[in-house]
């Protein structure tokens, strides 16, 4: 990875780095785009795999993270998909879950609207059921304990067909009153190259329907065209990613005056290579400009980073100040999908944390 990426060792005691990570552990933030299955790290993918029984590619944990150097979306996405075949049961899927929960905690993150994808499990021949349990399972034991608030956003895999979505969300709905009290999204993923929004648009007019919540990913790899037709072909209310907006003034002036969220992932586009140089990201330059961006991880265990290093690596790549830090936690609240009297809860904990 390139060397101004954060270092995932501790960090150094005193100094202006530690007071920053301090600084960012501590500021009460809500995570808006995280895909549970990237936040397997490879220790758990190993231990998975041992218990049950299959056979990895990699005969170390070491040798797995050294094929971490992706050379675009889609190279990422095979390591990916391989890396789930180890999720079968549900304690599985709830050991995944609780650990990324208690990353989150130790992060600084009061609420997490968590993505995951049901069909590259369910065409595995694991059972949307199995995936629905160990997910929810974790999340409602992390809030009990922790009060970590969590919400689900099924997300149907773009490179596969509307048809495939509509089963898959057929195959979910009979479980929505089990877990009507996490799973409030409906979410988009995968490769954007060759599959775009209105690929999709009558599955997410007929969960608009139904009361679902609406994302779509759109102009990371795919054109400021993608972000619009999520807009106006999807009717999504916001745009995970997003970062290729800035190509259209039209489309950029739109998301600044309807304070349409982009949910950004700096550090994914940087391993991603979406940029060379994080320096070069326009995070900043959208805060500035007016832009409901906020800061996520995308898939933390693949791209060396998770929230707060997000945060961490942006404040010394780009100068963000302490009230920019803040203001990023601000949108990342008011962008989530929460009632407004939990939003106004979290605002006010910001505000006391900042004075």
């Amino acid at each position: 990875m390139p060397s101004n990426s954060p270092e995932t060792a501790a960090p150094p005691s005193s100094g202006p780095d530690a007071d920053l990570r301090a600084f960012v552990l501590g500021l009460p933030k809500a995570e808006l785009h995280l895909h549970i299955e990237g936040s397997l790290e490879p220790e758990l993918l190993f231990e998975l795999a041992r218990r049950n029984g299959i056979a990895l590619p990699y005969a170390t944990v070491e040798a797995l993270r050294a094929a971490y150097a992706f050379g675009d979306l889609q190279s990422f996405l095979d390591l990916y998909y391989a890396g789930a075949r180890v999720l079968i049961t549900e304690r599985d899927f709830y050991d995944m879950t609780m650990a990324y929960m208690r990353r989150a905690q130790a992060d600084g993150v009061a609420h997490a609207e968590i993505m995951f994808d049901p069909q590259t499990h369910t065409g595995r021949g694991v059972a949307i059921e199995t995936v629905f349990a160990g997910i929810a399972r974790a999340l409602r034991e992390a809030q009990a304990s922790t009060g970590v608030s969590g919400y689900l956003i099924l997300s149907f895999l773009r490179h596969l067909s509307e048809e495939q979505a509509f089963a898959t969300l057929a195959a979910a709905l009979p479980l929505r009153e089990q877990y009507g009290d996490l799973w409030i999204g409906i979410g988009l993923d995968s490769a954007e190259r060759g599959n775009p929004p209105e690929k999709f648009a009558r599955v997410f007019a007929h969960c608009k329907a139904l009361g679902f919540r609406l994302v779509a990913h759109a102009g990371e790899e795919g054109p400021a065209a993608y972000v619009r037709d999520a807009l106006d072909l999807l009717q999504v209310e916001r745009i995970d990613h997003g970062v290729r907006s800035e190509e259209d003034p039209a489309l950029l002036q739109r998301l600044v005056d309807a304070q349409i969220p982009l949910t950004v992932c700096p550090l994914s586009n940087l391993k991603l290579r979406v940029l060379r140089d994080l320096r070069d990201h326009n995070l900043a330059r959208l805060l500035r400009g007016g832009v409901m961006v906020t800061v996520n991880s995308d898939d933390p265990a693949y791209f060396g980073g998770y929230v707060a290093d997000n945060y961490i690596a942006c404040a010394q790549a780009l100068g963000l100040s302490r009230q920019e830090l803040a203001a990023l936690a601000r949108n990342s609240i008011e962008a989530s999908f929460l009632p407004w009297e939990q939003k106004e809860k979290l605002l006010r904990r910001l505000t006391a944390y900042i004075r």
